[in-house]
């Protein structure tokens, strides 16, 4: 069995234009794994941006959001993002949720790369990661 950082290396060594994937726990924040190419990506950024991955599924706005939509349906309403996409001027970052191990998974690629190939080599990439996690 692979760990982690093991199934992250292998996204970015298959995906052209990829620079970075990780997994964060998506209750504490916690860096699971991750490998990237970008030398100026500091322990500290990378902390910063795993605690932002979970704040953008499940910050306190979100989880204000699927309140009120509780009680406006009357139906529990918990962790209603699967997947998130981010554009910025230089990178796109592909995150979804494998609710299997309470975790998300984030690729990071160059912009110029088609998202749909993104997409996939993400989510085929989610057995991989149930696998190497406890």
């Amino acid at each position: 069995m692979s760990n982690v950082s093991d199934v992250c290396r292998k996204v970015v060594e298959n995906l052209n234009d990829s620079i970075a994937c990780g997994v964060v726990d998506a209750n504490t924040g916690l860096l699971l794994g991750i490998y990237h190419l970008v030398p100026h990506f500091t322990p500290d950024y990378l902390d910063a941006i795993a605690a932002a991955s979970v704040e953008m599924f499940a910050g306190r706005t979100v989880k204000r959001i699927e309140q009120l939509l509780s009680a406006m349906s009357g139906t529990p309403i918990q962790k209603s993002f699967e997947e998130i996409f981010v554009a910025s001027p230089r990178v796109f970052h592909f995150m979804t949720l494998i609710r299997e191990k309470n975790v998300i998974a984030i690729l990071v690629t160059h912009n110029d790369i088609n998202q749909g190939i993104g997409w996939t080599s993400l989510r085929d990439a989610v057995p991989d990661f149930i696998a190497s996690l406890p």
